[in-house]
């Protein structure tokens, strides 16, 4: 398969992903999350099968490797603040609520999970320290909150 083609057939499968898989989550983090997922730690090979069905498992693998460092970098291209607010509603969204995923989030560091392997170490520690930092903010908030 030529380049041309190769691009083309990672355009269709990235468009697939997000306008049926990533579309109706509606954080940065949140989607993130879910990239993250589809891939295995052990291996770092990544699959989905509804893709799968489509289009080669080696399309599937770097289409999707592809989305989740792109995501990866724009959340870091964004404001701090902006970051805060989309990980505070990500967490907030999950089953026991924004006090019990920060606290384990901090307390398992979460959140390296979402990194690509492949992202340059920079943006690794950047990210991490962002998340770190916005992390304890929440939970300084939550605390202050609990004590009034």
């Amino acid at each position: 398969m030529d380049t041309l083609t190769q691009l083309q057939q990672n355009r269709r499968i990235i468009h697939d992903l997000t306008s049926s898989a990533l579309a109706p989550i509606p954080t940065a983090f949140g989607r993130l999350a879910d990239l993250s997922s589809l891939r295995d730690l052990s291996t770092n090979v990544y699959g989905h099968s509804g893709l799968a069905a489509l289009y080669p498992p080696e399309a599937v693998r770097q289409a999707l490797q592809q989305c989740h460092q792109e995501l990866f970098e724009r959340i870091l291209e964004t404001p701090l603040t902006l970051q805060e607010e989309d990980l505070r509603q990500h967490l907030s969204s999950t089953p026991d609520g924004l006090g019990a995923a920060v606290l384990n989030w901090l307390k398992l560091e979460a959140y390296r999970m979402l990194l690509p392997a492949e992202a340059p170490d920079y943006l690794k520690e950047l990210f991490c320290s962002n998340v770190r930092a916005i992390l304890q903010i929440l939970s300084t908030e939550l605390s202050t909150n609990r004590s009034t």
